[in-house]
């Protein structure tokens, strides 16, 4: 395999920034290095508003995607001639499709699997599509069948017959919303012997917003491939959803849509799409947009008005590629997802779907990181921090040999929380020889150990206030499963009445027939944290109140 420089061979996929499935890596390739995520601009041999060369110049994108297909069929020699790189007048790193949406969106195309790839090879393709079939979003489970077995077949026929090795091949997979077709196609590609995967055929599942199924897909196709290769995801060119997919570990997009959306005068912005018609005021600070009215844009005649719309659109979408690069190196990509998932309810719906999808999230996500956590709800639960203590707490953790009696306090507004002045006046009332074990209940984490309240990421949160109930539900579920884990014979309980109200007193009662004997003390909160402790420790002496 050739090498760029002296240590960077083609294909190759260096990671410098994670956080959650989300990185921030460099994909070498002939013509150059990719910083991942990144957006190609897919630019249409046939009409394009913006020419490639301003797309390099002017907008600084360093990778394009066009069509081999509608290049082959309208220009033939002329590019095979040349090469592509030429024939687009782009010095930078062109990526090629293969005619394969085409076939979604008229039913067949003209062309071979063969003749594409090796048209493909001929024009100088830096990462090339094998000409698969794609499962579009309403087809049956037998032709969705048919679309994984014959992307497989083709994939084998193409790697079997290719005669460049500088040429990065991306190997889709298909299945639609079938899930199990899905990960079959994504098991038997990751053994061949693909530079690139790609998530095939998106493209209608995120035009019906239906954002919730494409966390499936994502999080179904990248729990079966290679984790140090690329992810594609074919069609997504729309800003508000780039960081839901690079959090679940897409790194490639390809989008028209800046153009198309254009011809239709949409303005896209990073949370929503607008008329032109509609708007009074940009809310852009780019150079088109800060240079210019919207009265004066639609002045304009038309060729002018979808060139303007069609640069800024695409400015929005590589600054918002830029602004989830800074957050993943940050160790913010969560927050920001966050923030988006307010622009659409069909975005808020997806990013509470990936509660369901938590332990992979925590599986492959960063330990630690240079950032605390912002906790604004429940939809924070599914973060990997949260499940990673869950999953640590009840497998890895072992209470003190001696401790005879838990006492549970609420989280305190000091951290970390050991450092609070209610668990010192108790701490000190202690004897070495008392057989009690301090541990905090904590939003959204559970029941912290006094013991490492101090490590990441318990004294590193900030909490929005007041809790929200299904995070209380979720906290009470924990702390009922740590009693009923760990073999105390006493839990005591500091209750703050109004924070927690009844649901965890009445939860923990629940352990009483497990064989807990467990005490609640109220806290008043017209009384100081000397006499709170003071309370509390006289209801450790009598280690048989039940409630």
């Amino acid at each position: 395999m050739k090498i760029l420089g002296r240590s960077e061979p083609y294909g190759s996929f260096e990671i410098s920034s994670k956080d959650v499935l989300g990185r921030v890596g460099r994909l070498v390739t002939k013509s150059g290095v990719i910083e991942t995520p990144h957006l190609f601009p897919v630019v249409n041999p046939l009409i394009q508003p913006i020419t490639p060369k301003e797309i390099r110049d002017t907008l600084r994108c360093n990778a394009l995607m066009t069509n081999a297909y509608l290049l082959k069929k309208n220009f033939g020699d002329a590019v095979t001639k040349d090469g592509v790189h030429k024939f687009l007048d782009f010095d930078g790193i062109v990526a090629t499709d293969s005619g394969a949406y085409q076939i979604l969106a008229y039913g067949k195309i003209e062309t071979e699997p063969l003749e594409i790839a090796k048209f493909e090879e001929m024009i100088g393709s830096d990462i090339a599509v094998i000409l698969d079939v794609p499962t579009g979003f309403e087809q049956d489970r037998k032709r969705a069948r048919f679309t994984v077995d014959e992307t497989i077949r083709r994939a084998d026929l193409t790697l079997e017959n290719l005669t460049r090795n500088d040429v990065l091949w991306e190997g889709p997979v298909q299945g639609g919303i079938h899930l199990d077709l899905i990960a079959e196609s994504a098991r038997i590609m990751a053994k061949k012997s693909f530079a690139i995967y790609a998530l095939g055929s998106p493209t209608q599942i995120m035009e019906h917003y239906m954002f919730d199924k494409l966390v499936d897909m994502i999080v179904t196709t990248k729990k079966h491939l290679p984790i140090d290769k690329p992810l594609h995801l074919f069609g997504a060119g729309h800003p508000f959803m780039f960081c839901l997919a690079v959090l679940l570990g897409c790194d490639l997009f390809d989008s028209a849509a800046y153009a198309i959306a254009a011809r239709r005068e949409k303005y896209l912005t990073e949370t929503g799409t607008l008329s032109l018609q509609s708007i009074q005021h940009f809310p852009c600070a780019c150079p088109l947009c800060s240079s210019k009215e919207p009265k004066e844009v639609l002045d304009y005649d038309k060729p002018m008005r979808q060139r303007f719309l069609a640069e800024h659109n695409l400015r929005v979408c590589l600054s918002e590629i830029e602004r989830i690069k800074q957050a993943v190196t940050e160790g913010r990509l969560w927050e920001l997802a966050e923030v988006r998932a307010r622009s659409h309810p069909a975005l808020a719906r997806a990013l509470r779907k990936l509660f369901e999808h938590r332990s992979f999230l925590e599986k492959h996500a960063p330990s630690t990181k240079s950032r605390g956590v912002f906790y604004f709800g429940s939809t924070g639960l599914a973060r990997p921090e949260v499940t990673r203590h869950q999953v640590r707490i009840l497998k890895n953790y072992r209470k003190p040999s001696h401790a005879f009696t838990l006492l549970l306090l609420p989280q305190t507004n000091e951290k970390p929380y050991h450092e609070s002045s209610l668990f010192r006046e108790i701490a000190n009332s202690l004897g070495r020889g008392d057989r009690v074990h301090i541990c905090f209940y904590a939003a959204p984490y559970g029941v912290v150990p006094s013991e490492l309240d101090n490590y990441y990421p318990f004294s590193q949160t900030e909490l929005t206030l007041p809790i929200d109930e299904e995070t209380k539900t979720y906290v009470t579920e924990r702390v009922a499963e740590y009693i009923l884990r760990m073999d105390y014979k006493n839990i005591v309980i500091l209750v703050d009445p109004t924070t927690w109200g009844e649901k965890l007193v009445q939860r923990c009662k629940q352990t009483r027939k497990f064989g807990k004997r467990v005490t609640v003390v109220v806290r008043d909160h017209e009384a100081s944290d000397k006499l709170v402790a003071r309370n509390v420790l006289k209801r450790l002496l009598d280690t048989k109140a039940v409630i």
